[in-house]
């Protein structure tokens, strides 16, 4: 796998909070020893979770948003190190694989100005780049009959996610995404806001949900498209559940599980649906923590669910004395997706 800055044990044992009496995550999960090949290593081991991190916002600036995304990977690994390894979830069924390397790309994105059309275009190729990476890293983990869980980073890796799971799955995946946005809009180059539709475009998505959509936040052409594409694209909205009570937060989560649960597929989590979680598109009114919890519960439970992608937290957008905040909760986000997972 290339371009990997693979995670060492010495990187574990720096962010693990060590106590007498407890036993956490950090020392428990499993680290590819530096002189071991990488796809032996996961082949052999038991652990049936690869953690990757994916530590750029190239693609949300290039969709005209708050830089910031690609500090979450740091913050949620550190928080994950230290969870409880007891009997409700193993620290053991974990590899960290580590952190995909967009250090250049991320270098190149800081210079450019998003607002000059010609720059803009730029990030665009800089995008397309970090997605034929995360493709590669995605397809090898998938490949090898494990369950990637990837920690953003801007919502443009679901591209790579979706396309490196069906090329590993030799055919194209269905996705749940948990977002007040559709992500599907115009191809008019690669960015944050259409790495649905440009899979869908290429053959790599089948179908796809779009659970909590944000009525005052989706265009009408973009309502207008996914009208036309009902057999394979529906979705409900945060409004007629939440606000307007015409729909159940319970019977929806049935309901797009029927559309989905036939084929592979994977649960992309966009944290800018939670009120006041710091990220490029952050909002006040939305589902709740525990609402998403249980979202990430149910669809993990499922022998289909291939992967995990957490995405667009953002702690540096956050207060300075809680920015670890975004971090533990993808902690226990990361926890409720195994515990549904590991029942089947």
């Amino acid at each position: 796998m290339n371009n990997l800055i693979r995670f060492k044990q010495s990187d574990l044992a720096r962010i693990t909070n060590f106590r007498n009496g407890e036993v956490k995550f950090g020392e428990k999960m499993t680290i590819i020893p530096i002189d071991d090949d990488v796809t032996e290593f996961i082949t052999n081991s038991e652990s049936k979770y690869v953690l990757l991190g994916i530590p750029e916002d190239v693609g949300i600036r290039a969709n005209l948003g708050r830089a910031g995304a690609n500090t979450a990977w740091e913050s949620a690994i550190e928080s994950i190190a230290n969870i409880q390894h007891n009997r409700f979830c193993k620290g053991s069924a974990i590899i960290i694989l580590g952190q995909v390397d967009v250090f250049q790309e991320m270098e190149e994105a800081k210079k450019m100005d998003q607002n000059n059309p010609e720059e803009r275009k730029q990030l665009f190729k800089i995008v397309e780049q970090i997605d034929k990476e995360v493709s590669h890293i995605i397809f090898s983990i998938v490949k090898l009959g494990k369950i990637p869980i990837i920690i953003g980073g801007g919502h443009n890796n679901a591209y790579g996610n979706i396309k490196g799971t069906a090329l590993a799955k030799g055919k194209a995946i269905n996705v749940i995404n948990f977002d007040a946005h559709s992500d599907f809009r115009i191809l008019e180059g690669r960015h944050s806001g259409n790495g649905f539709s440009y899979t869908y475009e290429e053959g790599f998505l089948k179908k796809y949900f779009i659970f909590g959509l944000h009525e005052s936040y989706t265009s009408k052409s973009v309502l207008d498209t996914i009208k036309n594409l009902e057999d394979r694209i529906r979705y409900n909205t945060y409004d007629e559940i939440k606000i307007r009570n015409q729909k159940n937060f319970a019977q929806e989560m049935y309901q797009s599980l029927e559309f989905i649960k036939n084929d592979s597929y994977g649960i992309e989590i966009d944290l800018d649906a939670i009120p006041n979680i710091a990220s490029s598109a952050m909002t006040m009114s939305g589902f709740s923590v525990e609402e998403l919890r249980q979202f990430i519960y149910f669809f993990g439970k499922n022998q289909n669910a291939s992967y995990l992608h957490i995405c667009e937290g953002a702690p540096s957008l956050g207060e300075e004395k809680n920015n670890h905040l975004i971090g533990k909760l993808i902690g226990y986000l990361i926890t409720d997706f195994i515990k549904g997972n590991s029942q089947i």
